[in-house]
Formats: structure tokens, sequence, C-alpha cells
């Protein structure tokens, strides 16, 4: 598994799944030609040889003290999943791998979701007996208020993400709502970045002079940080999410803030790097643990 350490706090990559997609499916103008025009993300981010883009769905697990803290929860097993294939039905070892990453069940305490879409809250929950259970029965689920005020009105297209991944947690008295600029620690906060979805906030870690960020889905890929305006086909306010993802990108654009992408297969991680009028992520460095993939 893939491991970073930012001063005090493990940061560890456990992968649910990672494939490669028609960048099209996700980003309407991701289509192969014009993601072969844009070299540095061929390799670590995409194919070379059909512009394929690379997509990992995983957990960022972070041990801070005595702090075990998971951002994201992925798709879930056992979900219903209209309209969504991809995420449906999925019977994956992802706990077998959260487990021995030493982030079983028990062993959380605390699960932040940047936000509430379907492939970021699965695992929130687990099927036990026909009805849905949290996972984490001792940890304390961080739910945005602003995020929750949304989604649970929103109508859902792809099943009832609301009523198998959220209330089961709020049920049992797990599940707190959050504004989107919470201190969680001494090292860790969250930082408001709405436009994907209204309430999104991404996860800043700072610890010993290092510094590193969880992006969440301000972008799914990063090809985006070139060109911002490639709008992902989920973002709820589009021209919210190109402005964030401009906003983000001159902010982070520095030689010592560590990007961590929630979708960003392969390497995952890299540092901006200026270019003409927009930024690059430069990977060179990170491990690839993820090159034999299968096409989506």
């Amino acid at each position: 598994m893939q491991t970073w350490n930012i001063g005090e706090a493990k940061i560890t990559k456990v992968i649910e799944m990672e494939q490669t997609w028609p960048g099209v499916a996700v980003i309407p103008n991701a289509n192969p030609k014009a993601v072969l025009e844009h070299d540095w993300v061929l390799g670590p981010f995409a194919n070379r040889d059909d512009g394929r883009i690379r997509l990992s769905f995983h957990a960022f697990c972070i041990e801070i003290g005595d702090e075990k803290i998971v951002v994201d929860t992925c798709a879930g097993n056992d979900k219903v999943r209209p309209s969504f294939d991809a995420l449906a039905n999925l019977d994956t070892d992802f706990m077998q791998k959260m487990t021995e990453a030493g982030f079983g069940p028990d062993d959380v305490t605390t699960v932040v979701c940047t936000h509430l879409h379907v492939d970021h809250v699965g695992w929130n929950t687990q099927l036990i007996d026909g009805a849905w259970h949290p996972t984490f029965p001792r940890a304390q689920y961080l739910f945005g208020e602003t995020e929750w005020a949304h989604w649970r009105v929103e109508p859902q297209i792809y099943g009832d993400v609301v009523g198998d991944s959220i209330q089961p947690c709020i049920d049992a008295g797990l599940a707190e709502l959050v504004q989107s600029n919470m201190q969680l620690n001494d090292a860790m906060w969250l930082e408001p970045t709405p436009g994907h979805t209204p309430g999104h906030h991404s996860v800043r870690i700072s610890s010993e002079g290092e510094d590193a960020i969880i992006t969440g889905d301000l972008c799914h890929h990063p090809i985006q940080f070139e060109l911002p305006e490639w709008s992902s086909e989920p973002d709820v306010d589009k021209p919210a999410a190109i402005e964030m993802r401009r906003k983000f990108a001159e902010q982070y654009c520095d030689d010592h803030t560590l990007i961590l992408g929630t979708h960003f297969g392969g390497p995952s991680c890299g540092y901006l790097r200026p270019m003409e009028h927009s930024w690059w992520l430069d990977s060179e460095g990170f491990a690839d643990i993820a090159d034999d993939l299968q096409g989506e």
C-alpha cells in the first residue's frame, strides 16, 4: 500500500478499485485525442496508447497520535445503484485491506466524508442480516451540515444513498453535522471547497513543517489543473467548481504542499507546478503501484 509521512501524520491509501475509464465518462471534454495532447499525464495518470484515464476509488487513512481517521469510504459492497453499474452490488475485499492497514471496524476513531456522493460514503455502512449498520461502530462520522441539508431533499439518481449509507450512522448516534472549516485536531482541519457539491470540503494536514491536502472531488483527474474549465459531469455547480479549481491551484502551487487526489490513479499525488496560464501535477519520484489495470 502507498503511504506518506507528513510530520507526525502517517497517511495510507487503501484502494477499493482502480481502473482505466474513457475520460468522457467523467469529464466530457476528456476524449482520447484531447488527453493524448497532454504528455505530462501520460503514464502516471492516463494510458499512453489510447488516452484512457486512470481512475481510482480509495480511502485515505490517517494515523496521528491516538487517532485513526478515514477520509471518504468509497462505494461499498452490496449497494443497489441504478444508473451506476460500475458501483452496483460490489463484492470487494476492501475491508480486509483496511484491517491489514490497521483501520479495521473497531480501530477507526473518525470518518470524514468530503461530500455525500455515492462513491464517498459507501463503506460508512455494511449489510448485516438484511439491514445496514455502521461499519465503524466506535467512530464519529462527520458530515458537512450544508452538504446534508442539500442531499437530504435532493432526488437521488443512484439509489437510496441516504438510506443505506448515511441515515444508519445518524440513527446509531454516531454522526455529527459540522461546518466545512472544522478543526479536527492540532494537525488537521477541513477547508471549504464548494462547487462540485454545495458543502464540499477538502482535508488539510500540517505537521512539523510538512503539508498535504486531500482534494476530495474538487477535481477528478490531474488534467483538470491544467484545464480547470474541463468540468466533471457530476459537478453540481459547474461555474463554481471551475473557479474553485483555479483558486485551489493558485493557493497550493508551491514546493511543499503534497496534493493527494481522491480519484487520482497511479501515484495519486504530486506537487502543483506552474505552466503557461495554468498548472500541472508533478508526480515524479512517487510510487506507482497500479500498473496492471482493468478497463471499465
